[in-house]
């Protein structure tokens, strides 16, 4: 009897500890967590090593860019919704939907250009090896979306598309 006491005194005690850990693990990073408010750009500090002075640098063109960037995503928007009333429930690609189709096209390019140079210059305000790494991986996420789906359409990665 002496000796079941004995192990279930030990497992109550590594029980507690466990659970003390857990919670002052989980204080200390909810501590850390709200003593930083969200930060959008927190990750580009991180990611690359940048100095707060290249930080303030670079919010300051990022701040300045988003009001180019909502405004064309507002365009597009709008393009979208003229788009959406003149396909409607009709079952016929109209002379008129695909002018709003090319539109649309041609305000997409806009806004890619517009963003590859803002991605352009924000990696010029970083160390060279650090801007070079940025710039590739912002023309990996932004330029290169469509490109698998383009090489699998076109056959191009191996697979054939048959009509």
């Amino acid at each position: 009897m002496n000796r079941s006491l004995i192990i279930l005194l030990g497992a109550l005690a590594v029980g507690a500890a466990i659970f003390a850990c857990s919670f002052f693990a989980a204080r200390h990073t909810t501590v850390l967590c709200c003593a930083a408010p969200a930060d959008d750009l927190n990750w580009l500090r991180l990611e690359f090593h940048l100095s707060a002075a290249e930080m303030a640098h670079i919010r300051e063109m990022h701040e300045g860019y988003l009001p180019k960037c909502a405004e064309m995503c507002a365009k597009i928007a709008a393009k979208k919704r003229e788009l959406d009333s003149l396909v409607g429930p009709g079952t016929n690609l109209t002379a008129a939907a695909q002018a709003k189709l090319n539109e649309i096209a041609v305000l997409r390019a806009q806004c890619q250009a517009q963003m590859l140079q803002h991605f352009v210059t924000v990696s010029q305000a970083m160390p060279p090896e650090q801007g070079r790494r940025y710039l590739a991986e912002m023309k990996r996420l932004t330029l290169h979306e469509h490109e698998q789906m383009e090489q699998s359409m076109s056959g191009a990665s191996g697979h054939e598309q048959h009509p």
